[in-house]
């Protein structure tokens, strides 16, 4: 499984590339917002990007996000984006939401892929997203779309708030979903984040889709995990959770214990 990290904080990016586990980069307008507000204001925004796509380097994508809501606008943007950006480092990917509607009664339900077909046939690569059915990474995949991004944490969240559950952003939430029998919560069917990506991921290997699935919205490590046995392609992980991962109680532990133990005629090996 391939590691993406979900942020534009540049240095959370270049510390986390550091480490060498890291394959590309996702970012979206509420990602820039926060990276923007800790900076502060005055950024030149094209010079803020194009340092992350010089961070992350090539051969690994970085998502850049739309912000207009209909074809054309999309479109329009994309081609600027992927102009403007792809030749830093070759390693521009456009984001296209699934679905751009502001409320059911729009009549852009289908831009997204409208968008995302035309792009594609124009050699754009294309990173569908805020996926939420496997119905609509289907579609994704069908129009082109490089990868499609199913949200597996907002999914967690959407079956707590139908049921009245109050919970933190990073509380865990069970793979194999919450209550018996008739009453286990689903959407549709779909019990957990995670088993939403595992649908996605089967029926694609199924079909034999060159589309690449990246498991977004990621919660905490422990869905990581879960997500990794999926065999989803890749995960898009925010930094704090991949500080997380590389801890445990035991390790800590251990380190302490050896530490102490180290003999002189072991510590002369490395004078």
């Amino acid at each position: 499984m391939k590691i993406f990290i979900d942020t534009a904080k540049l240095n959370e990016i270049k510390e986390a590339l550091s480490w060498g586990i890291v394959d590309g980069v996702t970012t979206n307008p509420s990602l820039i917002k926060q990276a923007i507000d800790a900076l502060g204001k005055g950024v030149d925004m094209e010079n803020y990007i194009g340092e992350i796509l010089r961070a992350a380097g090539e051969g690994h994508d970085v998502s850049l996000e739309v912000t207009g809501l209909t074809e054309e606008k999309m479109f329009e943007q994309a081609k600027r984006l992927h102009d403007r950006f792809n030749s830093i480092a070759g390693n521009a990917v456009i984001k296209i939401p699934a679905n751009p509607s502001l409320n059911k009664t729009s009549l852009q339900d289908y831009d997204g892929l409208k968008v995302t077909r035309r792009l594609s046939e124009e050699g754009i690569r294309v990173n569908y997203t805020l996926v939420m059915t496997l119905e609509q990474a289907l579609l994704g995949a069908k129009a082109g779309a490089r990868y499609v991004s199913p949200f597996a944490g907002r999914i967690d969240d959407y079956l707590r708030e139908r049921a009245g559950i109050s919970f933190g952003k990073g509380d865990y939430y069970e793979a194999s979903g919450m209550g018996e029998g008739e009453e286990i919560l689903n959407d549709e069917g779909i019990v957990s984040g995670v088993d939403l990506v595992d649908n996605i991921v089967q029926v694609f290997r199924e079909y034999q889709f060159e589309t690449e699935v990246i498991a977004a919205s990621v919660r905490n490590p422990r869905q990581v995990r879960e997500l990794a046995l999926t065999g989803v392609d890749i995960a898009t992980i925010p930094f704090d959770v991949l500080k997380r991962m590389t801890s445990h109680e035991k390790t800590y532990e251990g380190i302490v214990r050896f530490t102490a133990d180290i003999v002189p005629e072991y510590a002369s090996l490395f004078e």
